[in-house]
Parts: C-alpha cells; structure tokens; sequence
C-alpha cells in the first residue's frame, strides 16, 4: 500500500476499490486521506474527508480505521454527515520474501461499523462484514493483485453479496505508477443486478514519504443505476 522513491518494492491498494495483500511494515504508519465520489442517475455521494490509517503491529500484520464524512444528494433532498466507520486487520499468509515475483497472499477481513447519520443519507442502519482474500506479484515494472470475497449484510431489505477485483500498474518512472481496475459485485439489496466496473490511474511519489493518489472511472453494467462516474483524489503520508 505505501509507495516509497528509490525502490523496488511496490505497493498497492488506493486509489482503487481492490486491496492488496502487502501490510505496513512492522513500527510503521500509512494514511491516506482523500476525496473520493460516486455519481448514478438519482444520486451523487462523496466523502471528504475520508481517512484511511494503517499501523504496522507485527511483521505481516496491520490495523486498519477509515473514518469519513459524507455527503448525499437526489433530486429532493441532500445531507453531509458522519459516515460508516470501517475497521479491519490485514494479516499476511506467505512469508516475507525479498523476491518480488513470489507471490503475495493475505486475509483482510474488515467490518464496517454502522456509524452514519442515516437520517441524512449515511449508512444503511446496520454494520456489514467483508472476508477477503487477496493476492500479489511482480514481474519487472509490473504489478498485479487482485482477489475478493463475501460481504456479510445484514439488517432489512439487504442480503449479503460476493464482490471480486484485479489491477494491473505499471512503473512509468521512479517517480510514476500508473493502471487500471476492473470490479464486479453481486447485488446487496433484493431485486437489484449485479455491478461491474473499472477505474484507470495510479499514484505520484512526490517526496520521500508522500505520495498524490488518483483515479477516475464508471461502471460496466448496470451503469445509470451505480455508477455513471466516480474518482478518488487523495495524499499519502507515511510515518
């Protein structure tokens, strides 16, 4: 996840809905606060701020807390509030290997706490758990990783979904790694289909321990309905 200058280790995860396996190196921090939007044919969401914090607590083991305010808007009405809080541990399966095409592979499960404002749009009423599992490798300046899982979704009118991702980057320059994703996820709410999409971009390391985040995208299927446009614009700083 974190992305450092002079090196070939790579590492990913923002600005894309795919995770990776990689967690913060042990004694360290990454937070990535960021802009990020959805907009559909009756509605336009954005958080902002949206602050994703990762600590390194055992070598191949990371927390991680995503705080967010939230804005919402249909034709009829429109609110900013307090989002979802998302929580999670990122635990590494494979050892640590100095060889970056061995792959990578790591649990990531994560349980998003039922913390919006739901009277101003945020939230659904009921907290929801996602049980990924993701995988990563190297060949050269390329990077690949992808997976998914099972969402859990409790609570009225939902039901629990499978949702998947892969991503391809490449490192243009020391400085430069660009790509794309493709998702896909089954419908969480009855009588809804399926979504699929993509989203192109990638990050700018600028200074040692920052980084731009950046990504612009929209969906594939069912597209007036989930996601006629979305994008991600964040700052990464590692600690």
């Amino acid at each position: 996840m974190a992305i450092l200058l002079h090196t070939s280790v790579v590492r990913a995860g923002p600005p894309f809905l795919t995770d990776d396996p990689e967690p913060v190196e042990y004694g360290h921090w990454e937070v990535n606060t960021a802009l990020t939007g959805t907009r559909s044919r009756s509605d336009t969401s954005a958080y902002l701020p949206q602050v994703d914090i990762n600590e390194g607590i055992q070598p191949g083991v990371q927390l991680h807390l995503m705080p967010q305010m939230g804005y919402h808007a249909t034709p009829e009405q429109q609110g900013y509030a307090r989002g979802n809080t998302e929580l999670g541990i990122k635990y590494r399966l494979t050892p640590d290997s100095h060889e970056p095409q061995d792959w990578m592979v790591a649990l990531y499960p994560l349980y998003e706490l039922s913390s919006g404002n739901a009277l101003r749009f945020q939230g659904t009423g009921a907290s929801s758990t996602y049980l990924p599992l993701w995988v990563q490798t190297q060949r050269g300046r390329w990077t690949f990783y992808g997976g998914g899982g099972y969402w859990l979704n409790p609570g009225a009118s939902r039901q629990n979904a499978w949702a998947a991702g892969w991503v391809t980057l490449y490192q243009w320059t020391p400085h430069l790694q660009w790509g794309g994703e493709w998702f896909v996820q089954t419908a969480s709410v009855p009588r809804q289909r399926a979504a699929s999409g993509f989203n192109l971009g990638g990050n700018y390391a600028f200074a040692q321990d920052y980084a731009l985040l950046f990504s612009v995208g929209q969906g594939l299927t069912n597209v007036s309905a989930t996601n006629q446009g979305s994008y991600y614009l964040g700052l990464q700083r590692l600690y």
